[in-house]
Protein backbone atom coordinates (compact mmCIF):
# COMPACT_ATOMS: atom_id res chain seq x y z
CA UNK A 1 0.00 0.00 0.00
CA UNK A 2 1.44 3.39 -0.86
CA UNK A 3 1.35 6.68 1.23
CA UNK A 4 -0.63 8.05 -0.99
CA UNK A 5 -2.84 5.52 -0.43
CA UNK A 6 -2.76 5.59 3.20
CA UNK A 7 -3.66 8.98 3.21
CA UNK A 8 -6.28 8.91 0.84
CA UNK A 9 -8.05 6.43 3.02
CA UNK A 10 -7.30 8.18 6.25
CA UNK A 11 -9.14 11.00 4.87
CA UNK A 12 -12.12 9.25 4.08
CA UNK A 13 -11.87 7.73 7.60
CA UNK A 14 -11.82 11.28 9.19
CA UNK A 15 -15.30 12.54 7.00
CA UNK A 16 -17.16 9.41 7.51
CA UNK A 17 -16.95 9.72 11.60
CA UNK A 18 -17.32 13.77 12.30
CA UNK A 19 -20.48 13.06 13.54
CA UNK A 20 -20.16 11.44 17.04
CA UNK A 21 -23.12 9.21 17.07
CA UNK A 22 -21.37 7.13 14.35
CA UNK A 23 -18.53 6.14 17.04
CA UNK A 24 -18.62 2.76 17.49
CA UNK A 25 -19.23 1.21 21.23
CA UNK A 26 -16.85 0.94 23.68
CA UNK A 27 -15.48 -2.43 25.02
CA UNK A 28 -13.09 -3.52 27.24
CA UNK A 29 -11.99 -3.84 30.89
CA UNK A 30 -12.08 -0.44 31.58
CA UNK A 31 -15.79 1.14 30.11
CA UNK A 32 -17.06 2.50 33.07
CA UNK A 33 -14.45 4.94 33.86
CA UNK A 34 -14.84 8.48 32.20
CA UNK A 35 -11.99 10.28 31.61
CA UNK A 36 -10.91 14.42 31.01
CA UNK A 37 -7.45 14.27 28.88
CA UNK A 38 -6.34 18.27 29.02
CA UNK A 39 -2.92 16.95 28.43
CA UNK A 40 -0.63 17.71 25.42
CA UNK A 41 2.13 16.15 23.37
CA UNK A 42 3.33 12.99 24.60
CA UNK A 43 3.50 11.53 28.00
CA UNK A 44 -0.27 12.47 28.90
CA UNK A 45 -2.31 11.72 25.69
CA UNK A 46 -0.26 8.11 25.24
CA UNK A 47 -1.44 7.54 28.75
CA UNK A 48 -5.21 8.54 27.47
CA UNK A 49 -4.53 6.55 24.45
CA UNK A 50 -3.62 3.78 26.58
CA UNK A 51 -6.94 4.05 28.88
CA UNK A 52 -8.88 4.52 25.77
CA UNK A 53 -7.54 1.11 23.84
CA UNK A 54 -8.95 -0.54 27.01
CA UNK A 55 -12.48 0.66 26.93
CA UNK A 56 -12.33 4.16 29.14
CA UNK A 57 -14.62 7.38 27.85
CA UNK A 58 -11.37 9.61 26.88
CA UNK A 59 -12.43 12.94 26.11
CA UNK A 60 -9.35 15.11 24.63
CA UNK A 61 -9.79 18.55 25.50
CA UNK A 62 -7.72 20.68 23.25
CA UNK A 63 -6.90 24.62 23.26
CA UNK A 64 -7.92 26.81 20.19
CA UNK A 65 -4.50 26.11 18.36
CA UNK A 66 -4.65 22.55 19.39
CA UNK A 67 -2.26 20.22 20.68
CA UNK A 68 1.12 21.48 18.96
CA UNK A 69 1.69 17.75 18.00
CA UNK A 70 -1.02 18.25 15.29
CA UNK A 71 1.76 20.27 13.70
CA UNK A 72 4.93 18.00 14.41
CA UNK A 73 5.48 16.83 10.77
CA UNK A 74 5.99 16.09 7.72
CA UNK A 75 4.10 13.46 7.56
CA UNK A 76 1.12 14.68 7.70
CA UNK A 77 -2.20 12.07 7.40
CA UNK A 78 -4.18 15.53 6.52
CA UNK A 79 -3.61 19.41 6.98
CA UNK A 80 -4.35 19.16 11.26
CA UNK A 81 -3.07 15.24 11.52
CA UNK A 82 0.61 14.74 11.78
CA UNK A 83 1.68 11.04 12.15
CA UNK A 84 3.28 12.60 16.01
CA UNK A 85 -0.31 13.11 16.97
CA UNK A 86 -2.08 10.66 15.47
CA UNK A 87 -0.20 7.68 17.05
CA UNK A 88 -1.34 9.41 20.53
CA UNK A 89 -4.72 10.28 20.11
CA UNK A 90 -6.80 7.30 18.82
CA UNK A 91 -10.21 6.22 20.51
CA UNK A 92 -10.62 9.31 22.13
CA UNK A 93 -13.18 11.54 21.76
CA UNK A 94 -12.27 15.43 20.93
CA UNK A 95 -13.83 18.84 22.39
CA UNK A 96 -12.20 22.55 21.96
CA UNK A 97 -12.32 25.17 24.79
CA UNK A 98 -10.32 27.79 25.52
CA UNK A 99 -10.08 27.16 29.09
CA UNK A 100 -8.31 30.87 29.71
CA UNK A 101 -11.97 32.16 29.84
CA UNK A 102 -13.71 32.02 32.45
CA UNK A 103 -16.77 30.22 31.38
CA UNK A 104 -14.27 27.86 29.97
CA UNK A 105 -13.37 27.02 33.18
CA UNK A 106 -16.89 26.36 34.44
CA UNK A 107 -17.61 24.32 31.31
CA UNK A 108 -14.14 22.13 32.53
CA UNK A 109 -15.66 22.16 36.40
CA UNK A 110 -18.79 20.63 34.62
CA UNK A 111 -16.94 18.00 32.75
CA UNK A 112 -14.75 17.02 35.96
CA UNK A 113 -17.90 16.81 38.04
CA UNK A 114 -18.77 13.62 35.80
CA UNK A 115 -15.37 12.45 35.57
CA UNK A 116 -13.51 9.91 36.97
CA UNK A 117 -10.06 10.89 36.04
CA UNK A 118 -8.12 14.12 34.29
CA UNK A 119 -4.98 13.80 32.94
CA UNK A 120 -2.75 17.20 32.73
CA UNK A 121 0.28 18.36 32.43
CA UNK A 122 -0.05 22.22 32.29
CA UNK A 123 2.42 24.25 33.55
CA UNK A 124 3.07 24.64 37.43
CA UNK A 125 0.38 26.83 39.09
CA UNK A 126 -1.48 27.24 35.74
CA UNK A 127 -4.61 25.40 37.45
CA UNK A 128 -4.50 27.08 40.55
CA UNK A 129 -4.48 30.55 38.53
CA UNK A 130 -8.17 29.24 37.45
CA UNK A 131 -9.34 28.15 40.49
CA UNK A 132 -8.42 24.50 40.77
CA UNK A 133 -5.95 24.17 43.01
CA UNK A 134 -5.06 20.57 44.14
CA UNK A 135 -7.10 21.51 47.50
CA UNK A 136 -9.91 22.81 45.32
CA UNK A 137 -10.06 19.66 43.09
CA UNK A 138 -10.33 17.97 46.11
CA UNK A 139 -12.86 19.24 47.72
CA UNK A 140 -15.25 20.11 44.61
CA UNK A 141 -14.70 16.29 43.16
CA UNK A 142 -13.89 14.05 46.08
CA UNK A 143 -13.81 10.67 43.92
CA UNK A 144 -11.68 12.34 40.70
CA UNK A 145 -8.57 10.92 40.13
CA UNK A 146 -6.20 13.51 39.33
CA UNK A 147 -3.14 12.52 37.63
CA UNK A 148 -0.60 15.54 37.05
CA UNK A 149 2.61 15.18 34.74
CA UNK A 150 5.62 17.35 35.24
CA UNK A 151 9.14 17.37 34.17
CA UNK A 152 10.70 18.13 37.85
CA UNK A 153 7.44 18.21 40.15
CA UNK A 154 6.06 21.24 41.36
CA UNK A 155 8.43 21.96 44.13
CA UNK A 156 12.43 21.19 44.78
CA UNK A 157 15.31 23.29 43.11
CA UNK A 158 13.91 22.44 40.10
CA UNK A 159 10.04 22.31 40.72
CA UNK A 160 7.89 23.83 38.06
CA UNK A 161 10.52 24.16 35.13
CA UNK A 162 9.78 22.97 31.62
CA UNK A 163 10.62 19.33 31.10
CA UNK A 164 11.39 17.81 27.31
CA UNK A 165 12.23 14.13 26.99
CA UNK A 166 15.85 14.71 25.84
CA UNK A 167 16.79 17.23 28.63
CA UNK A 168 15.63 14.47 30.82
CA UNK A 169 17.43 11.88 29.28
CA UNK A 170 20.72 14.16 29.56
CA UNK A 171 20.48 15.48 32.89
CA UNK A 172 19.19 11.76 34.46
CA UNK A 173 22.03 9.85 33.08
CA UNK A 174 20.61 8.03 30.58
CA UNK A 175 22.74 9.85 27.39
CA UNK A 176 25.60 9.03 29.32
CA UNK A 177 25.30 5.10 29.03
CA UNK A 178 23.54 5.19 25.50
CA UNK A 179 26.38 5.39 22.51
CA UNK A 180 29.56 3.71 21.74
CA UNK A 181 32.29 3.46 24.17
CA UNK A 182 34.74 5.99 22.15
CA UNK A 183 32.08 7.64 21.12
CA UNK A 184 29.51 10.62 22.31
CA UNK A 185 26.71 10.54 24.86
CA UNK A 186 23.23 10.19 22.73
CA UNK A 187 20.10 10.18 22.79
CA UNK A 188 17.94 7.22 22.53
CA UNK A 189 16.28 7.06 19.88
CA UNK A 190 12.55 7.20 20.84
CA UNK A 191 11.47 9.56 23.84
CA UNK A 192 11.79 7.20 26.11
CA UNK A 193 11.49 9.13 29.24
CA UNK A 194 8.45 10.70 27.96
CA UNK A 195 7.18 7.08 27.16
CA UNK A 196 8.13 5.56 30.37
CA UNK A 197 6.17 8.49 32.26
CA UNK A 198 2.96 7.74 30.14
CA UNK A 199 3.33 3.88 31.37
CA UNK A 200 3.89 5.36 34.93
CA UNK A 201 0.32 7.43 35.05
CA UNK A 202 -1.44 4.68 33.55
CA UNK A 203 -0.17 2.45 36.40
CA UNK A 204 -0.97 5.17 38.75
CA UNK A 205 -4.18 5.79 37.78
CA UNK A 206 -5.27 2.18 37.68
CA UNK A 207 -3.75 2.08 41.50
CA UNK A 208 -5.56 4.98 42.55
CA UNK A 209 -9.33 3.68 41.32
CA UNK A 210 -8.80 0.41 43.07
CA UNK A 211 -7.99 2.21 46.49
CA UNK A 212 -11.35 4.36 45.65
CA UNK A 213 -13.27 0.88 45.54
CA UNK A 214 -12.18 1.09 49.08
CA UNK A 215 -11.89 4.33 50.44
CA UNK A 216 -15.09 6.66 47.99
CA UNK A 217 -12.24 8.80 47.24
CA UNK A 218 -9.87 9.49 45.03
CA UNK A 219 -6.34 11.21 44.88
CA UNK A 220 -3.19 13.28 43.32
CA UNK A 221 -1.18 10.58 41.07
CA UNK A 222 1.66 12.86 40.59
CA UNK A 223 4.25 12.36 37.70
CA UNK A 224 7.47 13.91 37.07
CA UNK A 225 9.51 12.91 34.06
CA UNK A 226 12.84 13.48 36.33
CA UNK A 227 11.28 10.50 38.43
CA UNK A 228 10.49 8.43 35.31
CA UNK A 229 14.50 8.77 33.93
CA UNK A 230 15.66 8.00 37.16
CA UNK A 231 13.65 5.06 37.43
CA UNK A 232 14.76 3.24 34.06
CA UNK A 233 18.56 3.44 34.98
CA UNK A 234 18.80 -0.43 35.86
CA UNK A 235 21.39 -1.86 35.91
CA UNK A 236 23.94 0.72 35.94
CA UNK A 237 22.69 2.67 39.28
CA UNK A 238 23.54 -0.77 41.36
CA UNK A 239 26.65 -0.67 39.85
CA UNK A 240 27.04 3.13 41.14
CA UNK A 241 25.88 2.31 44.47
CA UNK A 242 27.94 -0.90 45.11
CA UNK A 243 31.52 0.89 43.53
CA UNK A 244 30.78 4.54 43.20
CA UNK A 245 32.18 4.49 40.15
CA UNK A 246 29.88 6.18 36.99
CA UNK A 247 28.90 3.44 34.48
CA UNK A 248 30.76 3.87 31.17
CA UNK A 249 29.10 3.42 27.79
CA UNK A 250 29.16 -0.24 26.02
CA UNK A 251 27.74 0.73 22.52
CA UNK A 252 25.49 -2.27 21.82
CA UNK A 253 27.12 -4.63 24.07
CA UNK A 254 26.09 -5.50 27.75
CA UNK A 255 28.00 -3.83 30.85
CA UNK A 256 27.40 -7.24 32.40
CA UNK A 257 27.09 -10.43 30.21
CA UNK A 258 29.13 -11.35 27.30
CA UNK A 259 28.07 -11.94 24.27
CA UNK A 260 24.80 -9.60 24.29
CA UNK A 261 25.66 -7.52 21.43
CA UNK A 262 25.92 -7.11 17.21
CA UNK A 263 27.50 -9.23 14.75
CA UNK A 264 27.94 -8.91 11.20
CA UNK A 265 26.52 -11.37 9.19
CA UNK A 266 27.43 -11.98 5.45
CA UNK A 267 24.01 -10.07 4.58
CA UNK A 268 24.06 -7.74 7.53
CA UNK A 269 23.67 -7.28 11.21
CA UNK A 270 22.49 -9.75 13.83
CA UNK A 271 22.22 -9.34 17.32
CA UNK A 272 23.11 -12.17 19.92
CA UNK A 273 21.96 -12.34 23.19
CA UNK A 274 23.35 -15.61 25.13
CA UNK A 275 22.59 -14.31 29.01
CA UNK A 276 23.66 -17.50 30.41
CA UNK A 277 26.60 -20.51 30.36
CA UNK A 278 24.19 -23.28 29.14
CA UNK A 279 23.32 -20.81 26.17
CA UNK A 280 26.72 -20.23 25.33
CA UNK A 281 27.40 -24.05 25.21
CA UNK A 282 24.64 -23.92 22.99
CA UNK A 283 26.01 -21.03 20.70
CA UNK A 284 29.17 -22.44 20.57
CA UNK A 285 27.49 -25.85 19.71
CA UNK A 286 25.15 -24.37 16.70
CA UNK A 287 28.25 -22.44 15.34
CA UNK A 288 30.28 -25.97 14.90
CA UNK A 289 32.82 -24.45 17.84
CA UNK A 290 32.01 -27.13 20.74
CA UNK A 291 35.50 -26.67 21.91
CA UNK A 292 35.01 -22.95 22.51
CA UNK A 293 32.72 -23.23 25.39
CA UNK A 294 35.74 -24.88 26.99
CA UNK A 295 38.28 -22.51 26.34
CA UNK A 296 38.87 -21.33 30.35
CA UNK A 297 38.85 -17.82 29.14
CA UNK A 298 35.15 -18.32 27.86
CA UNK A 299 34.08 -20.88 30.34
CA UNK A 300 31.93 -18.91 32.57
CA UNK A 301 30.21 -15.75 31.86
CA UNK A 302 32.83 -13.68 34.51
CA UNK A 303 35.42 -15.18 32.17
CA UNK A 304 34.11 -14.20 29.47
CA UNK A 305 33.51 -10.67 30.41
CA UNK A 306 37.34 -10.77 31.31
CA UNK A 307 38.06 -11.55 27.68
CA UNK A 308 35.25 -9.88 25.68
CA UNK A 309 37.48 -8.34 23.14
CA UNK A 310 38.75 -11.66 22.27
CA UNK A 311 35.54 -13.61 22.00
CA UNK A 312 33.91 -11.02 19.87
CA UNK A 313 37.17 -11.39 17.37
CA UNK A 314 36.53 -15.38 17.83
CA UNK A 315 32.83 -15.28 17.50
CA UNK A 316 32.81 -12.38 14.64
CA UNK A 317 35.00 -14.76 12.19
CA UNK A 318 32.57 -17.88 13.23
CA UNK A 319 29.24 -15.70 12.22
CA UNK A 320 30.47 -13.54 9.05
CA UNK A 321 29.93 -16.87 6.95
CA UNK A 322 26.19 -17.05 7.98
CA UNK A 323 23.54 -15.18 6.36
CA UNK A 324 21.21 -13.85 9.08
CA UNK A 325 17.96 -16.00 8.28
CA UNK A 326 19.52 -19.40 8.15
CA UNK A 327 21.74 -18.36 11.54
CA UNK A 328 18.51 -16.95 13.50
CA UNK A 329 16.76 -20.63 12.29
CA UNK A 330 19.93 -22.41 13.92
CA UNK A 331 20.20 -20.39 17.18
CA UNK A 332 16.21 -20.60 17.35
CA UNK A 333 16.72 -24.33 17.42
CA UNK A 334 19.52 -24.50 19.61
CA UNK A 335 17.52 -22.41 22.13
CA UNK A 336 19.24 -18.94 21.96
CA UNK A 337 18.09 -15.47 21.91
CA UNK A 338 18.78 -13.61 18.91
CA UNK A 339 17.56 -12.16 15.90
CA UNK A 340 18.85 -9.62 12.71
CA UNK A 341 18.78 -5.92 13.60
CA UNK A 342 15.94 -5.35 11.24
CA UNK A 343 15.11 -1.42 10.46
CA UNK A 344 11.50 -0.02 11.72
CA UNK A 345 9.42 -1.10 8.42
CA UNK A 346 11.65 -4.48 8.18
CA UNK A 347 10.20 -5.12 12.33
CA UNK A 348 6.36 -3.83 11.12
CA UNK A 349 6.04 -6.58 8.52
CA UNK A 350 7.18 -9.36 10.70
CA UNK A 351 5.30 -12.16 10.79
CA UNK A 352 5.14 -12.68 14.05
CA UNK A 353 4.36 -8.77 14.79
CA UNK A 354 1.39 -9.48 12.24
CA UNK A 355 0.19 -12.81 14.38
CA UNK A 356 0.15 -10.55 17.69
CA UNK A 357 -2.18 -7.87 15.61
CA UNK A 358 0.74 -5.22 16.80
CA UNK A 359 -0.16 -3.91 13.31
CA UNK A 360 -3.93 -2.77 13.08
CA UNK A 361 -6.00 -1.57 10.43
CA UNK A 362 -8.87 0.99 11.50
CA UNK A 363 -11.30 2.62 8.27
CA UNK A 364 -7.92 3.94 7.04
CA UNK A 365 -6.33 4.32 10.21
CA UNK A 366 -3.17 2.22 10.54
CA UNK A 367 -1.11 2.07 13.91
CA UNK A 368 0.32 0.09 16.38
CA UNK A 369 -1.65 -2.72 18.01
CA UNK A 370 -2.59 -3.29 21.92
CA UNK A 371 0.57 -4.98 23.63
CA UNK A 372 -1.89 -5.74 26.71
CA UNK A 373 -3.37 -8.54 25.97
CA UNK A 374 -6.41 -9.75 28.33
CA UNK A 375 -8.67 -12.97 27.47
CA UNK A 376 -12.08 -11.93 28.90
CA UNK A 377 -12.27 -8.06 28.11
CA UNK A 378 -9.53 -7.57 25.27
CA UNK A 379 -8.63 -3.95 24.46
CA UNK A 380 -9.55 -2.52 20.50
CA UNK A 381 -9.13 0.46 17.94
CA UNK A 382 -12.20 1.18 17.47
CA UNK A 383 -11.71 4.56 15.40
CA UNK A 384 -8.80 6.86 14.67
CA UNK A 385 -7.75 10.45 16.22
CA UNK A 386 -10.41 12.71 15.38
CA UNK A 387 -10.41 16.56 14.41
CA UNK A 388 -9.94 19.11 16.77
CA UNK A 389 -13.47 19.68 18.36
CA UNK A 390 -14.91 17.16 16.60
CA UNK A 391 -16.97 16.14 19.45
CA UNK A 392 -18.03 18.69 21.09
CA UNK A 393 -22.00 19.26 20.38
CA UNK A 394 -22.54 15.72 21.53
CA UNK A 395 -20.27 16.07 24.62
CA UNK A 396 -21.63 18.96 25.88
CA UNK A 397 -25.23 17.33 25.03
CA UNK A 398 -24.38 14.76 27.86
CA UNK A 399 -23.79 17.35 29.92
CA UNK A 400 -26.85 18.82 29.97
CA UNK A 401 -25.90 22.18 28.30
CA UNK A 402 -28.83 23.45 25.75
CA UNK A 403 -28.51 24.62 22.57
CA UNK A 404 -29.09 28.20 23.55
CA UNK A 405 -25.65 27.42 26.24
CA UNK A 406 -23.63 25.90 23.07
CA UNK A 407 -24.51 29.50 20.97
CA UNK A 408 -23.64 31.48 24.02
CA UNK A 409 -20.45 29.69 24.53
CA UNK A 410 -19.52 29.53 20.43
CA UNK A 411 -20.35 33.16 20.71
CA UNK A 412 -17.78 34.13 23.34
CA UNK A 413 -15.35 31.95 21.32
CA UNK A 414 -15.00 29.41 24.77
CA UNK A 415 -15.57 27.01 21.91
CA UNK A 416 -13.47 28.17 19.25
CA UNK A 417 -14.15 27.21 15.48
Amino acid sequence: MTNSTVNALSADAWDASSNSAALPPRTGALTDIRVVDLSRVLAGPLCGQMLADHGADVTKVEPPAGDETRGWGPPFVREDHSTYFDGLNRNKRNISVDLRIEEGQQLLRRMLAEADVVIENFKAGTLERWGLSDEVLAAEFPRLVHCRITGYGTDGPLGGAPGYDAVLQALSGLMSINGEADGEAMRIGIPLVDIITGLNAMNGILMALHVRRQTGRGQLVDLALLDSAVSILHPHAGKWFATGVAPERTGVAHPTICPYETFICSDGPFFIGAGNDRQFRSLANALDAPGLAEDPRFTTNTDRMANAVQLRKVLGGLIGGWQREALAAALRLAGVPSGAVNNVGEALNLPQVRHRKMVIECDGYRGVGVPVKLSESPGSVRFGPRHRGADTDAVLDELGFSENEVASLRRSGVLPE
